[in-house]
């Protein structure tokens, strides 16, 4: 079934992790893949456009079938192959009203962090203004702070939803994005522990993204948050 799958992914991309943690959790080794880079705008290449119209990764396709959005390709693959490789969806309504919310909430904390990191790329020069980097910064201050209040109540060893779900696959990709890009472990001490958990996870280890093991940490742009 996995051969009739096809991925076109780049690598460090949060959306991109997600689908190919789903993948390794819903044991659907052997899809075809494609890495391409971001610098070289390869995004934009006709071989992704004829998956993706929007030029953006990931770009996914199941035989005939296209679904692009990470997170609904993530349930896609739960809905489609339920009984194959690792439930990530929990039975018991509270945790699975919990883990929709976390997943979805893994979104907010995506658009925040990249509206810090990526700010000079979502802002033009002539309209880039310090009060808009920091009420970047103040905003997901918060979120992270959120995030960190979230962890307070999981108990020790557990995931955001009891069990490892799809609110882990969303969100762990976010958290490990952060930490690479300088998050203070002193200042988000539950954070780096959830982090801890999860980084040596086989699906997560497996998906690793490849020039991360080059390179330990990309900048230090968020150490001061």
């Amino acid at each position: 079934m996995a051969k009739s799958m096809t991925l076109l992914w780049g690598a460090g991309s949060p959306p991109c992790w997600r689908v190919m943690i789903t993948l390794e959790e819903k044991k659907l080794q052997g899809y075809k893949h494609k890495l391409l880079s971001f610098e070289k705008e390869d995004h934009k290449s006709q071989e992704v456009l004829q998956i993706n119209p929007r030029g953006q990764l990931p770009a996914f396709k199941h035989g005939d079938d296209i679904i692009n959005e990470s997170v609904g390709a993530c349930l896609y693959l739960e809905n489609q192959f339920k009984s194959q490789g690792n439930k990530l969806i929990p039975d018991s309504p509270p945790q699975q009203a919990l883990m929709y919310q976390r997943m979805m909430e893994g979104l907010t904390l995506t658009e925040k962090l990249n509206l810090v990191v990526f700010y000079d790329l979502y802002a033009p020069e002539g309209e880039r203004h310090e009060s808009a980097v920091k009420r970047n910064k103040d905003n997901l201050v918060a979120e992270l702070q959120r995030w960190e209040g979230y962890l307070e109540n999981v108990a020790a060893g557990s995931y955001l939803a009891g069990a490892f779900s799809l609110a882990d696959v969303v969100a762990f990709p976010n958290i490990a994005y952060a930490f690479r890009y300088g998050l203070s472990v002193g200042r988000y001490p539950k954070l780096a522990k959830y982090y801890s958990l999860l980084k040596d996870r086989p699906s997560i280890k497996t998906t690793w993204p490849p020039q991360w093991y080059q390179i330990a940490q990309r900048s230090e742009i968020l150490k001061d948050l």
